[in-house]
């Protein structure tokens, strides 16, 4: 059997296993809360798989193996940066969240504030960030299917881009979120499956010695002993230095305020099972993150060749499988063809899980935040609200394919940094704020909301990532202006500044009455939705 058809029937398969999933679980969908929070009926170690699912993405996968195998330690710092975030959500935001909203991160913010300026203002940070998130996925999905399938025309790429469009958008109108966690339990599971054993073989060709995985990842790397130290990528001078720090911030905090995780804690019954899907997730991730350790420094290791220019020309988005190739035979081997096809089927499912639930969250606060609560006022049936939502799902999906298109010359690790850089400078700010500052007003956190997501945006239309350099959106343009490729240095604290400012403008009673309520449901969960 040809690697293609190997290739092609585990794809079929992982595509007919996550329809399936889906098909079951639509049936039990009957009201609002089945569609977005998955009728709050899972534990917390269930939830905690799907919070790993949804977070191990692409990026993870296949985009952080790839920058520890092109810059060595300072491609781990995306690793340190994703893990570390959890515990912010973790101390933050988790338990907290579950108790004082219904379906959306809006639900908590609109609590003590006038509904429709806040809702408008979070639904249009959340559409922005999961637009963000979903460029990553799918352009992971073009580079592995052409991978894979042994093409390299950009018409092959496009197609795949948007069949994977299709796909996101089946699960959401389909399955809701019931199919959606479903579907990210499954993927977690193989996904730390195949990790696990990628693992496991890149050790044993070493004989399980970290150090001579080390030690031939520099020395065939061309860097040498620089390989393994601080700065080959962000210690070049001292832009590149701050451009670190501003990738530190947006990683850590990003986190706590992305939309499709923090809808994740609505689907558990209570703020204990909250809790301890974070703790479920942490060990997960955690392990995981130590895992692409391996996987990174196995591919500049022992990735040799073609293989390795693979590797660079797809500014590392092809490590993981290629690595995968490599022990189980190399290039033309039948061990070989089988392991790259298993680690890409499972790739596969990572950008299916994790777009679907992108998708569904961006629906659901169209429908919920815009739809039914801002145009509506609150005056909509559940029935007309879901539908809403199932539109929704296909307008996101039709711009990120849209979108994705262009972007497939960017590293998608990369891609999703500059989402949370958005989550964390638009979000973060109003949900901490809304928490624990008793005179913050709608005023603050529509200005918080809008300024950091309108500065967060603007710095990177005109930074390196979108022209003036060789990996830029536009390569033929040069109008950068802005030196950092990840702006969160900036746009996060002009968050809380906004928030801050606009808050001591202006006196809103109500919300501090509000406050004492926020603050006892919050913390105790009296009065939040069952």
């Amino acid at each position: 059997m040809s690697t293609q058809n190997l290739t092609g029937g585990l794809f079929i398969a992982v595509v007919l296993l996550t329809v399936a999933i889906t098909f079951w679980a639509s049936r039990n969908n009957k009201t609002a809360a089945d569609y977005y929070a998955g009728g709050r009926s899972f534990s917390g170690s269930q939830n905690g798989l799907a919070v790993s699912g949804d977070y191990m993405s692409a990026a993870s996968f296949l985009g952080i193996s790839g920058l520890i195998a092109l810059n060595g330690y300072d491609g781990f710092l995306y690793s340190i940066g994703f893990l570390v975030a959890w515990l912010v959500a973790l101390l933050l935001v988790a338990e907290l969240l579950r108790n004082s909203g219904r379906f959306t991160m809006a639900d908590q913010l609109a609590f003590r504030m006038r509904q429709v300026p806040v809702r408008t203002a979070a639904a249009t940070s959340t559409v922005v960030v999961s637009i963000f998130y979903l460029l990553a996925q799918m352009v992971g999905a073009g580079a592995l299917v052409a991978l894979l399938l042994g093409v390299s025309s950009d018409a092959a790429k496009n197609i795949t881009i948007a069949a994977v469009g299709i796909l996101m958008i089946f699960y959401v109108v389909v399955g809701g979120m019931r199919g959606t966690t479903w579907v990210q339990i499954v993927k977690a599971v193989m996904l730390m499956g195949g990790t696990i054993l990628i693992t496991v073989l890149v050790l044993a060709q070493f004989n399980f010695n970290f150090s001579d995985l080390l030690g031939t990842a520099a020395a065939e790397s061309g860097q040498g002993q620089k390989f393994l130290e601080p700065g080959l990528k962000y210690g070049l001078n001292t832009t590149s230095k701050i451009d670190f720090v501003s990738l530190g911030l947006a990683l850590v905090l990003g986190t706590a305020g992305l939309p499709h995780i923090l809808i994740r804690f609505y689907t558990v019954p209570t703020a204990r099972q909250a809790r301890t899907s974070v703790l479920w997730a942490i060990g997960l991730i955690g392990s995981f993150y130590l895992m692409t350790l391996v996987l990174g420094f196995g591919a500049a290791a022992l990735v040799k060749g073609d293989e390795k220019q693979q590797i660079v020309d797809s500014t590392g988005n092809l490590a993981s499988p290629l690595l995968a190739e490599a022990v189980g035979g190399g290039p033309g081997s039948t061990g070989g063809a089988i392991l790259l096809a298993l680690i890409s089927a499972v790739a596969f499912a990572t950008i299916l899980a994790v777009v679907a639930g992108l998708t569904l969250t961006s629906a659901s606060s169209v429908a919920h935040d815009l739809y039914a609560n801002v145009w509506k006022k609150g005056k909509v049936t559940e029935k007309q609200e879901v539908r809403v939502a199932r539109i929704a799902a296909f307008a996101i999906g039709a711009v990120a394919i849209i979108l994705a298109i262009p972007a497939q010359n960017l590293n998608i690790a990369f891609l999703v940094a500059l989402a949370f850089a958005v989550a964390a400078s638009a979000n973060l700010p109003a949900l901490l704020y809304n928490l624990f500052w008793k005179r913050f007003s709608t005023r603050g956190a529509v200005w918080s909301i809008y300024g950091g997501l309108i500065t967060c945006v603007t710095l990177v239309i005109f930074s390196p990532v979108v022209s003036g350099s060789e990996t830029a959106l536009f390569t033929g343009s040069d109008f950068a202006w802005f030196p950092l490729s990840n702006p969160g240095i900036i746009s996060i604290p002009a968050g809380f500044f906004f928030g801050w400012l606009g808050t001591v403008m202006t006196r809103d009673r109500d919300s501090e009455e509000r406050f004492v309520e926020l603050d006892v449901r919050s913390m105790t969960g009296a009065g939040s939705e069952k």
